[in-house]
């Protein structure tokens, strides 16, 4: 297995950038599972939580129900990987730190494209969990990209 090299530098910054990902890993599966079991109209509500709530309350069609069914799915399938892959960062693997930048930052892009610069959202927890993956995602390049060994073996 690849694995950045160990200094204090690049320990610190991995496991910061690891913490930062359980959390935002633990956070999704949340959201998904409640996106799952909640009705559609709380379901919606509690995306689009910076909406008042009231305006999202009418009858569905079963389809909309059905994506909201699918994207909490999604959002729990993507915090496990994130979970998971924050557990391999923790002891340094490049495969890791990738696999979660890409899936949990382009999960986050959507996020923010669509509903933080729509306005639809509330700061915590959606914009902050933004957040918390581009910090992630900065410290552990920043630990892969000034890897000694690596940029030596190049």
């Amino acid at each position: 297995m690849n694995t950045i090299t160990t200094t204090s530098r690049a320990n610190w910054l991995l496991r910061v950038s690891a913490a930062l990902w359980v959390i935002w890993g633990l956070v999704h599966m949340l959201a998904g599972v409640l996106t799952m079991s909640l009705g559609t109209s709380d379901a919606m509500a509690g995306i689009a939580d910076g909406v008042e709530a009231t305006s999202l309350e009418m009858d569905y069609p079963d389809a909309v129900g059905a994506v909201l069914n699918q994207h909490g799915f999604n959002l729990l399938w993507i915090g496990l990987v994130v979970v998971i892959s924050a557990g391999f960062i923790w002891r340094r693997s490049v495969a890791a730190v990738f696999l979660a930048a890409l899936i949990g930052g382009l999960a986050d892009v959507g996020y923010f494209l669509f509903l933080d610069l729509g306005g639809y959202v509330s700061f915590v927890p959606g914009t902050l969990m933004t957040i918390f993956s581009a910090t992630a995602i900065i410290l552990s390049f920043i630990a892969y990209f000034t890897d000694k060994n690596r940029a030596a073996a190049a």
